[in-house]
């Protein structure tokens, strides 16, 4: 099998419940670039979150951040899919109107935010490394290009964001339910599976060379762009469907253990 690229997920997927890296994670990764495989977290999360998240191999490492909208190799900036700005100021003031949602915009250099709710901001915290509170969100975004608009709300994303935010954009932007708190907004056409295309072009392999990991609905095209897909053990039951093999779950560390047996290294 020749694999030169691994993508996987974060939350649910490479991290464990307690979001901890597997120990010997930074080990593995240099032992692939060794034999010529690049290792590519690819998630929901900003890119500046990312990076901090990996110490003293970031620079190792290809991005895959806010589900496809900005892809980068160490700290270089090869992608970076911009909305349409009417549909993004569009996104802003549908979640105004809409009890217990919180909306955040991701530029290329951050993320902007108007809400000061207190659970919001925790978790925003999270997921972004580099952002800031604005007085107004609109305004904000009518200022510099925006990549993804993530919509938050505790425990309810899937009933109480996502069937208001297909409705109204479902045939404009990429609406992906990110998790139980999370729906994310991106360029029509863009995911985690045009990522890694645009990853295999800068490489000079195909998809075919490619191997990737997830957990939820928003790694299906992430699956389906690969040779090689793997859902973990408790990824979502729709996932599984999509995926050739299910591996050990995210607390059985299962991203490195499967890459270590089917690639046959330490």
């Amino acid at each position: 099998m020749s694999i030169k690229l691994i993508a996987a997920d974060m939350d649910g997927t490479l991290l464990s419940s307690r979001k901890q890296l597997p120990k010997g994670f930074f080990p593995l990764v240099r032992t692939l670039k060794k034999i010529g495989v690049r290792f590519a977290p690819a998630s929901g999360r900003q890119y500046y979150n990312l990076y901090e998240q990996f110490g003293e191999i970031a620079d190792e490492l290809m991005y895959i951040s806010e589900n496809g909208g900005m892809v980068c190799d160490g700290r270089k900036i090869v992608s970076f899919e911009a909305m349409p700005q009417q549909l993004v100021c569009a996104a802003v003031e549908l979640a105004r109107g809409l009890p217990n949602v919180h909306a955040i915009a991701s530029m290329r250099d951050g993320a902007a935010y108007e809400d000061d709710d207190p659970v919001f901001v925790e978790n925003m915290a999270m997921y972004y490394a580099r952002r800031k509170k604005v007085p107004d969100l609109l305004e904000a975004v009518q200022q510099e290009p925006v990549c993804k608009v993530a919509l938050f709300c505790k425990n309810a994303a899937e009933t109480n964001v996502l069937p208001y935010y297909r409705q109204m954009f479902d045939d404009k932007l990429q609406v992906a339910l990110s998790g139980a708190d999370w729906v994310d907004l991106m360029r029509l056409g863009l995911s985690k599976g045009v990522a890694v295309g645009v990853m295999c072009d800068n490489l000079h392999i195909t998809p075919a060379q490619c191997m990737a990991f997830g957990d939820y609905l928003n790694d299906v095209e992430l699956l389906r762009s690969v040779g090689e897909s793997y859902a973990m053990a408790n990824a979502h039951e729709r996932l599984k469907k999509v995926a050739k093999h299910v591996c050990p779950s995210n607390d059985e560390d299962g991203v490195c253990r499967t890459i270590r047996s089917v690639l046959a290294v330490e």
